[in-house]
């Protein structure tokens, strides 16, 4: 095998399993330990993974997520596209998932006029929103993680056990062709894998930068999801990926 087919090879293993060790490069492309840690080097030094000790992990692992006001600036008007685009997939009546992020904040928006909707939700700007709203919004609760200004951990899950969704909306952090969605921390991780067990319809929301960019914490493969609403700017491999899991691919 050459070394770039190698180094691809190493980058769809960290994508898929979230790390790998020296010790598995070697044992599993027949090469000496010596060579597995130039691989390492070489992908660690192109920024394409983060060097750990005794091995590789996601290229942008060690990176400080951005405070939701940060975020919540950047693309706004990308961010009302994709709302508008999701909103159309979704009931009138019923009950609906909304998840914590910027974009998914933003279908929320939309979704309060809706009076026939119970909207659930970890996102406290969206509980926030609630008093104006003609939909009734239910809070999941939980802890507060700050820099998301969402509600997560085992407070959260435990509402999830009661709850099933007609549909429901889902951020995510980075996307992978072979694997799916990610995100950057565990505890939301899992609440965005509970919520995609109990809803009928599964869209995710995401804008194409966010392709082959995965995250920390992989929580979904495609299969999860009914509908990927995005950019037109998307790959033709991501569409290949995404027929091939019968997503829906809807651009904004």
């Amino acid at each position: 095998m050459l070394t770039d087919e190698r180094h691809r090879a190493i980058l769809r293993l960290i994508a898929e399993n979230g790390r790998v060790t020296m010790a598995e490069i070697a044992e599993r492309f027949e090469v000496s330990v010596a060579t597995a840690r130039r691989d390492a080097v070489g992908l660690a030094e192109a920024g394409k993974a983060a060097r750990s000790h005794g091995g590789l992990l996601p290229a942008k692992f060690f990176q400080r997520e951005p405070h939701f006001r940060v975020k919540a600036a950047r693309h706004m008007g990308l961010k009302a596209r994709l709302a508008r685009k999701a909103v159309t997939l979704l009931p009138h009546e019923g009950n609906v998932f909304v998840d914590a992020g910027t974009t998914c904040l933003e279908v929320g928006r939309l979704l309060l006029d809706r009076s026939g909707l119970h909207i659930f939700t970890n996102s406290i700007p969206l509980v926030l929103q609630a008093a104006e709203a003609r939909a009734t919004v239910f809070s999941i609760g939980g802890e507060v993680r700050k820099v998301s200004l969402a509600l997560t951990g085992a407070l959260a899950q435990a509402w999830l056990s009661h709850l099933r969704f007609e549909a429901a909306v889902i951020g995510a952090s980075g996307l992978d062709v072979a694997t799916g969605a990610y995100t950057t921390e565990l505890h939301e991780a899992a609440v965005k894998a509970e919520v995609l067990r109990r809803a009928v319809v599964r869209v995710l929301v995401a804008d194409g930068e966010k392709w082959d960019q995965p995250t920390a914490v992989h929580f979904a493969p495609w299969r999860a999801f009914s509908s990927l609403v995005t950019t037109a700017d998307f790959p033709r491999g991501a569409r290949v990926a995404l027929a091939a899991a019968n997503v829906k691919l809807c651009l904004a």
